[in-house]
């Protein structure tokens, strides 16, 4: 499915010139960003997903939401990193405009790094493939 295609999503993921542009209606020009991973402000956010390779993959999972703010509980994969991200992204949103985000990230755990022995997400434990030890 194309980045720009999120079912149950108003907020499009964009891709091109016309697409960040319609996205920058959805954002604030005077978007805070509280995220260690990402520059300040829309532009620091629509560069970071310039940046992002196309088999980046959000899913989804508990959406809590009270007055101007919404909570996302998802994971993110395909980053080019050796583990999953399990993410709880905060956003303040004003008149239907995205005005300020923080996150909270942390690496998915395996089942034999979890000492609760429960996934952080879904009803799985992520299997990912083993890293040769570099250090000598």
């Amino acid at each position: 499915m194309p980045r720009e295609e999120h079912p149950g999503c108003d907020f499009p993921i964009p891709t091109t010139s016309t697409t960040f542009a319609k996205a920058e209606t959805f954002w604030s020009p005077k978007y805070i960003q509280h995220s260690a991973h990402i520059e300040p402000g829309r532009e620091g956010l629509f560069n970071l997903i310039k940046s992002i390779p196309a088999t980046l993959k959000y899913e989804p999972g508990l959406i809590v939401a009270e007055g101007d703010f919404v909570i996302l509980h998802g994971r993110f994969s395909g980053m080019g990193l050796p583990v999953n991200w399990i993410a709880a992204d905060i956003l303040r949103i004003e008149n239907g405009i995205l005005v300020e985000h923080w996150d909270v990230i942390q690496d998915e755990a395996t089942k034999e790094q979890s000492k609760s022995k429960l996934p952080m997400f879904g009803s799985s434990f992520p299997v990912y493939a083993k890293q040769e030890n570099t250090m000598r």
